[in-house]
């Protein structure tokens, strides 16, 4: 009969190796991780198990983390994923910590994908809580961040109400984290860690059928406070340009997901939040300003909400649409160019069909047609509030190639735009 190797020889074998580090001269992560799933899956004790696997982790971590996103496979997530849930169960104080961040930023190393959700989710209820021994809480959020996509897969229809509660209430407010004995911080954990990244999670959550009822004030507590100001303004819609580029294409990009998450935010008494999701919406083109249907629900929406907290509120959004493009411009420009390639079919760029040539046409027209739309826009605010060409109270200036145009009257638009001006009924 054939017998299984003594666990603790093996573990010796898998530290010996360690100092040689097989990986480095394989050049690839695939005997590493195929490695890994034949103890996870095998017969000895789950504290061995999570013993030998941990080595193998630390092995992984000394070359995967500096390979590109691409090199990773997602067969490569769930003996991650089966070495933390054993890390969960197995973990105290007073062991080494390397193993656990390791594996964690392993993962952050991999492009998300949707089929994780429900497994990642007891997880990172455990390990995002402060009081949780690996004091992992700031990796956690960003794993959290990176595999956004599994949040909303239909897997997590299948996940109970009790559960999705408890992760929300594990993630809490994105900024606070716990006050450790020095001995126990793990600086390099925080690295590259942004609250403003978990909370655009949070504000597409609002927007989900699945999430809305799960999520609290408490959740927005900091944020709140910190988008009082005119830079957390800023640094949001920059936050949320920054998501809908690299992380999720469909970020709030439907009028109905853009009220929906409004409307949301205002039952939860996130007023600040809900405002950034009205700059959102009228300065960064995801809804283009020609759709007259989809601006009229904009509008309403945007309508109500100042009317109800307050018209003063009002002047924030006038001079984001005027400056947008001091404050988002670069990221602008990037997310204009990616609608661009998911819509070339829909393109109308005259004589030109080749994709390198549209992005090239849309790079040189982006800042005359970011200026004539502000000045599309700043019409259709003056109009939703009831002024017209003729009332408006001040003169609104846009700065084009370095001269100021002042609208206060009447278009000075070329004639060849008008075509961009609101076709108010």
């Amino acid at each position: 009969m054939h017998r299984q190797a003594d666990p603790h020889i093996l573990t010796l074998i898998l530290s010996a190796l360690s100092h040689l580090n097989p990986f480095r001269a394989m050049n690839s992560g695939l005997f590493g991780f195929e490695w890994m799933t034949g103890i996870l899956n095998s017969e000895y004790p789950e504290d061995v198990c999570y013993q030998m696997a941990g080595i193998v982790v630390q092995l992984l971590g000394k070359e995967i983390t500096t390979y590109p996103p691409d090199y990773f496979s997602p067969d490569w997530v769930p003996p991650l994923l089966g070495f933390l849930s054993l890390s969960e169960k197995f973990y105290t104080q007073g062991s080494p910590p390397d193993t656990g961040f390791t594996a964690f930023q392993i993962l952050l190393c991999h492009q998300a994908d949707a089929d994780f959700g429900p497994t990642l989710l007891p997880i990172l209820m455990s390990t995002l809580l402060q009081n949780h021994p690996l004091q992992s809480r700031s990796l956690a959020l960003k794993v959290f961040h990176r595999f956004m996509p599994g949040w909303f897969s239909k897997q997590m229809e299948t996940v109970s109400n009790k559960n999705l509660d408890k992760l929300l209430q594990a993630v809490g407010d994105p900024f606070q984290f716990p006050d450790l004995p020095l001995q126990y911080r793990q600086p390099e954990s925080m690295a590259n860690y942004d609250p403003m990244m978990v909370i655009s999670v949070l504000i597409e959550f609002a927007s989900s059928k699945l999430w809305q009822s799960h999520l609290s004030h408490s959740n927005f507590d900091s944020c709140e406070e910190v988008l009082f100001t005119e830079e957390g303004r800023r640094t949001a819609l920059r936050c949320l340009l920054n998501k809908a580029i690299h992380i999720w294409p469909g970020f709030l990009h439907t009028p109905a997901k853009i009220i929906a998450t409004i409307k949301h935010l205002e039952e939860l008494q996130c007023l600040n939040t809900a405002e950034v999701v009205i700059l959102w919406a009228w300065t960064t083109g995801v809804v283009d300003a020609a759709y007259q249907d989809a601006w009229r629900l904009i509008g309403c929406a945007t309508f109500e909400f100042y009317q109800t907290h307050g018209i003063g509120r009002l002047t924030a959004l006038k001079q984001h649409i005027i400056e947008t493009n001091k404050t988002i411009e670069s990221d602008h420009l990037e997310f204009l160019l990616q609608r661009v390639d998911r819509n070339r079919s829909s393109c109308k760029v005259e004589g030109v069909q080749h994709p390198v040539r549209i992005r090239e046409w849309v790079r040189e027209k982006y800042l005359i047609d970011l200026h004539v739309s502000q000045v599309c826009q700043l019409g259709r605010l003056y109009h939703l509030f009831g002024y017209n060409p003729t009332t408006w109270k001040e003169a609104v200036a846009i700065e084009v190639d370095g001269e100021m145009d002042v609208l206060s009257g009447g278009s000075v638009l070329p004639a060849q735009f008008t075509e961009w001006l609101p076709d108010y009924p």
